[in-house]
């Protein structure tokens, strides 16, 4: 309640709640108040009326400076002698060169319950309890999920800010907090570790190379599998550096190693490799390594699979390369039209009385993303008869295109048009499993077929070139990129027996018995793998001959009835896909909800399944498919050791996972 003021009284005795900091007890004849120092307002202050409306009123001040409430509440509890102030940290106090930040230390009880959660919406006093080793933890991970770097402990306006927000929080060294990412990276390779080994299915490997504004050379591992719910999964597994001058020997020995430090050789169905890896020497010897301990499924024919994404960019930037000189001319000419209004204006007049009635803009594209380069061809081919009739209207413009030109302009962004769109599926999939590529990458194999008929000389030396270099990616994953699209129920061999003729023409029937041949020795591996875990799992499989004493001759005969009824019930399982109609094709269908559901019907093909959809066929991002660039490892991460780097760069792709739910 509101009183007026009044002169201090004598206090008869020493008021001993930390409340007081905040308030000056005054007198009116008999009646005590309390006037708080923040506000000014008075509210009881008789030794009857407790503190309880006190530090509820401070919580509410919106005057009051900032104080940690939960430490006025501990110190209430505590009860310390003397007055409790905490002060507040300014800027001018940080910079000076010799004054260190040390958090207040004093000790508390508390009271909170160990279930007892905090309500961020309304905070009680009393229900906070500082941990310094929480806290300490949640820094690292913050760190760590979101990339920051590891120095930004010993910044000003850090310090400042973690200061007034908790007094009490010890700030740590950077590299205290190095010790602590480390071992938070520690305690989640444990839990990779496990997820992977508890997995029914296998796993593929993506190998990518990364590079560093200092030249530095990264190797990085990512896994791809489907889990337990089937949803598709990748985690990275290393993040090595290698010596600038490493070889194909000391490459196929690193991701080795990586391999066997996860334990993971026997889980792995296939590879994915990056453009980097052009020489085949090193997938043979990591292929004859694995071989070694157990033979690979389909003899290794699934095992080497290749970025498409990169194939395809590669091609494109083959493209635009052999174009150079017609693209400058075109970027020249728009450069031209926009030097001026009087230009720009006697151009859209051309345009007018042409009846070119296009709202595109020219504008001259980025030369680092080639998709923004066949834009601007796209658009200036639309305006090419305006180019034609500048040329004679203004002497300034020198940068026209022969008819010829222009005729490679129109060849080359047609090409240019497909990549786009194809790579644009790839990037723009949230879950790209291996059933998406094989429709996209047979359009691209007729177009250049098609593409390699030109008469003319430049187009068709052009189109060879890129059929040459997408023949051999071909060669090396047709067979993969066929089996999973036969695994998609919309498809099945259907797909495959409509492309294959465009591709093969009358060799077409050897080709498409070859693809049906194959799935079905793969599903035949497939049936013995599940045969043999059967035997394995069966109740008693492991007991002698004798039981309780007595012989039991017909215990051949029991496992002679599992193998061939095995083998009738899994021979019908794969034709009984096959023979049933498609499924209907529509945009929102969910193949991986699909063999969830269609397991018990199809128990064995749903594991083989499982692997073949899991491959990475692609492992370019939305924000590397369009650029002329590779992968870039940032300065503050390549300047560090590497250990710390390749905890860091592992854990944050960890924690991300697990943050996509908080």
């Amino acid at each position: 309640m509101e009183i007026s003021n009044e002169s201090p009284a004598k206090k008869p005795k020493r008021l001993t709640s930390i409340v007081w900091n905040h308030f000056e007890r005054v007198k009116n004849v008999d009646i005590c108040y309390a006037v708080c120092v923040h506000c000014k307002k008075k509210l009881s202050g008789s030794s009857n009326s407790g503190t309880t409306h006190l530090r509820n009123h401070l919580i509410r001040c919106l005057k009051r400076s900032n104080y940690d409430v939960s430490q006025i509440l501990a110190a209430k509890r505590k009860r310390k002698e003397g007055a409790l102030v905490i002060p507040n940290v300014g800027y001018e106090e940080v910079q000076r060169k010799e004054e260190i930040i040390t958090p207040i230390n004093f000790k508390f009880e508390q009271e909170q319950k160990r279930d007892e959660t905090m309500n961020l919406g309304a905070l009680s006093l009393g229900s906070a309890k500082f941990d310094q080793e929480r806290s300490r933890l949640d820094l690292a991970r913050m760190i760590m999920l979101h990339g920051y770097p590891l120095d930004m402990v010993e910044h000003v306006g850090f310090k400042i800010f973690v200061k007034n927000l908790q007094p009490m929080f010890e700030i740590m060294s950077n590299g205290a907090i190095e010790q602590d990412c480390m071992a938070i990276y520690g305690k989640e390779k444990e839990k990779v570790y496990k997820t992977l080994h508890g997995l029914h299915g296998r796993i593929s490997l993506a190998v990518d190379m990364w590079a560093s504004p200092e030249n530095a050379v990264y190797l990085c591992l990512t896994a791809n599998y489907v889990d337990e719910e089937w949803k598709l999964q990748k985690k990275i597994l290393n993040f090595v550096t290698l010596d600038i001058s490493h070889n194909d020997d000391i490459l196929s020995e690193t991701i080795i190693k990586c391999v066997m430090d996860w334990d993971v050789d026997r889980l792995l169905f296939s590879m994915t490799f990056d453009d980097f890896f052009t020489n085949d020497d090193v997938v043979f010897k990591i292929k004859d390594w694995l071989s070694q301990n157990k033979p690979l499924l389909k003899n290794g024919q699934l095992f080497d699979a290749r970025c498409a994404a990169h194939v395809l960019k590669s091609i494109a930037l083959d493209s635009v390369e052999a174009l150079h000189d017609v693209t400058h001319k075109v970027r020249e000419s728009i450069r031209c039209v926009k030097s001026s209004q009087a230009t720009q204006g006697k151009f859209n007049e051309i345009s007018q009385q042409l009846g070119i009635n296009n709202h595109k803009c020219l504008f001259t594209d980025c030369t680092t993303q080639w998709n923004s380069t066949y834009l601007m061809l796209d658009t200036a081919l639309e305006y090419k008869a305006v180019f034609s009739v500048l040329q004679e209207h203004d002497v300034g413009y020198t940068m026209a295109l022969s008819e010829r030109e222009w005729e490679w302009a129109s060849a080359v962004t047609g090409y240019l048009k497909l990549f786009v769109e194809v790579m644009t599926v790839f990037s723009g999939n949230k879950y790209p499993t291996a059933n998406i590529y094989f429709p996209e990458i047979c359009d691209v194999n007729v177009q250049l077929i098609e593409w390699c008929k030109s008469p003319d000389d430049f187009v068709n030396s052009l189109a060879l070139k890129m059929k040459s270099k997408f023949d051999n990616y071909w060669s090396k994953c047709n067979l993969a990129l066929a089996i999973a699209a036969i695994l998609d129920p919309r498809f099945k061999m259907k797909l495959i027996e409509y492309y294959y003729p465009q591709i093969y023409g009358s060799d077409a029937p050897d080709y498409i018995k070859e693809v049906s041949s194959s799935i079905k020795e793969l599903f035949n591996e497939y049936s013995m793998c599940s045969s043999s875990l059967d035997q394995d799992s069966r109740p008693g499989s492991n007991l002698p001959s004798t039981s309780n004493g007595t012989r039991d001759g017909l215990r051949g005969f029991d496992k002679f009835l599992n193998e061939t009824s095995q083998g009738q019930s899994i021979t019908s399982d794969l034709d009984k896909y096959l023979e049933e109609p498609v499924f209907p094709r529509n945009y929102d269908f969910d193949i991986l909800n699909w063999w969830k559901v269609h397991t018990p019907r199809y128990p064995i093909l749903s594991m083989m399944a499982r692997d073949v959809l899991g491959i990475p066929l692609s492992t370019l991002g939305p924000d590397l498919v369009f650029s002329l660039g590779g992968r870039v490892l940032d300065h503050h991460r390549s300047s560090l050791n590497p250990d710390i780097r390749e905890a860091l760069i592992s854990g944050q792709d960890w924690l991300r996972m697990e943050s996509e739910g908080w």
